[in-house]
Formats: structure tokens, sequence, C-alpha cells
């Protein structure tokens, strides 16, 4: 059988099988969530703000990450080169994004500055240009196009094995651990706020604040977004590297489903909140017949909705 054929060290022709299974169905979940986040960006002008403008070029990043993740094919050169180096690019672009995020609600919240959105221009040089130079400086070492599992990889030598590292895991690492101190130092002054609120018996502001914490309390899980989504990539590439001649199909398997699958986490944390589920509730209270209304759960109706804290901490002059 064909299975029985070595490819890559222990990986055999049915096991790539599977990995590129596993990488188109886990794209595919990706392509639809983020692609969801963009048209409902498109479609409702209330959203476009810039709070949510940068949840959108974050689901853009994904979007065609896991687009170019989906068209590749290892055994053939132009789409071995299409999916190594545009995943490569908008992968990266994608975690500059989530910095970009934190780096707001830190100015905002923390900073008490209101000129967040007069940084876009900087924001996008950083994470395009950013992306751009890694995905260059990948080209380093590079032996021939070939594939580790499901996804195909420029570097087969060591040097550009190492380079590889370098210019995807270590930005990567890079930005979980300045996401994780942000939104630890936001959550920390929040905290902070609350008791004083406490203090003072001001019951209007200890709501707020409260309504605050639940959404900076869930922002504060962001960060292992990018952790479960690469953990096991980042230890696949550590063993490759040491152990280029004996694959984990196990390790792989996990690498290639939790990498592909970024773009859905990054869709239902950082997209679907409640500013976008009210649109959508709105529009369903709008064309949805009363009586079927009745069935709907309650957290889905339109009046039942509360004004959350979701990135509107960050108090622009379009939000004042």
């Amino acid at each position: 059988m064909a299975a029985s054929v070595a490819l890559g060290g222990t990986l055999t022709a049915h096991d790539r099988q599977i990995l590129t299974a596993v990488n188109a169905g886990a794209s595919s979940l990706s392509l639809a969530g983020s692609s969801f986040i963009v048209l409902c960006y498109l479609l409702f002008k209330e959203l476009r703000k810039f709070s949510f403008k940068l949840v959108f070029y974050l689901a853009l990043s994904d979007m065609l990450c896991s687009f170019f993740s989906i068209i590749g094919d290892p055994f053939k050169g132009l789409f071995c080169y299409a999916q190594g180096y545009s995943t490569h690019f908008f992968c990266v672009a994608s975690f500059l994004w989530t910095t970009t995020i934190a780096f707001t609600l830190h100015r905002t919240v923390v900073k008490h500055k209101t000129d967040v959105e007069d940084l876009e221009a900087m924001f996008h040089l950083y994470v395009w240009g950013t992306s751009l130079v890694m995905t260059v400086m990948r080209s380093i070492g590079n032996n021939d196009h070939r594939h580790l599992g499901a996804w195909c990889w420029t570097q087969t030598g060591r040097t550009g094995k190492a380079v590889h590292f370098v210019t995807f895991y270590m930005p990567l690492w890079g930005a979980i651990l300045y996401n994780g101190f942000t939104y630890f130092q936001v959550i920390r002054m929040l905290n902070n706020a609350t008791r004083m609120a406490v203090g003072m018996s001001s019951q209007t502001f200890v709501s707020d604040t409260r309504d605050n914490m639940r959404a900076l309390n869930r922002w504060g899980y962001y960060p292992l977004i990018l952790i479960g989504s690469w953990a096991f990539g980042t230890i696949n590439r550590i063993h490759d590297f040491f152990e280029p001649n004996h694959k984990i199909f196990w390790l792989t398997f996990l690498d290639v489903g939790t990498a592909a699958l970024m773009g859905l986490f990054n869709s239902i944390a950082y997209g679907l909140n409640s500013s976008v589920r009210r649109a959508i509730c709105e529009r369903l209270d709008k064309f949805w017949p009363e009586r079927l209304s009745r069935w709907l759960p309650n957290n889905l109706k339109y009046k039942n909705l509360q004004q959350e804290s979701e990135l509107v901490l960050l108090k622009t002059e379009e939000d004042q």
C-alpha cells in the first residue's frame, strides 16, 4: 500500500492524507468564522468604529491565512510557495494585530490617552511591514520546497529551520508575552478602580466598573488563544530541528489542527462580542416573524441584550 511509503521521516502517505484533511477542515472553519466577522463589519455601519476596525483587520488576516492554507499543495511548486509564504505573512499579521488591540486597551485604560485613532497608520506600518520583513527573511537558507505534514515549508536545511523559527515563532511568543503583560496591567488597574469605587460607595461607578471587569476578565484569556494555537507547533518545530528524521505523527496532528483553528478562535473571542450580536439581533427583529421570535433563546433576543463593555473602553472622539 501507499501508506507503507515513508514521507519525510516516519510520516507515511496515509499519515499525510490525514493531516491534509485535518488542515483543510480546520482551516475551513477558520475561514468561515473570520469571513463572518469581515462581512459583519462591511454590512453593519454601527460597527465601523476604531475599536472594531482593529478586529476587522485581525479577521481579514485570519481569513487570508486560512484561504492560502487550504489552497496550498506541497507537491506543486507554485502552490507550495503560495501556501508557504502567504500563510507565513498573514499568520504573522494576525498575531501582530492582537498586539495592537492590547496596546490600544493599555493606552486608553492605563495611560488615559485618547489619541489611539491617530496611530492607525503606524499600526498598519508596524503590522504589514513587520510581516513582510519576516516573510522575506524566511527565504534565507532555502534548499527546496518540501512539506512537513500537510503544510509546505520552504526550509529543509538546519539554517532554514532556524530562520523559520526566528521569523515566526520568536515574534509569536513575543506577542504572547506582550499581550499577557498588557492585559494583566489593565485588569489590575480596573480591579483597583473597583475597590476604590466600593470604598466611596459610588453605585453607578461600581456598576460601570464591574461591567468593564466582566469584559476584561474574558480578555485576559485572549493570550491563551495564541498559546493554544501554536504551543504544539512550537514543540514540533523544536523537535524537528534536533530530530529531523523522526517525525511524530500525533504531535504533527495537534500542530496542524490547533494552528489551523486560530482564525476560528479569534473570530469567536474578538469578533463575536455584544456589539455584533446586538447588530444581528436588530436585523432579526425587523425581519423575523414575531411568532417565531418566541422560540429564540433569551440571550439572542435584542431586547434582552445588555450593554456590555466590548473594546468600548476606548474613549475616542468618535464614541463621545
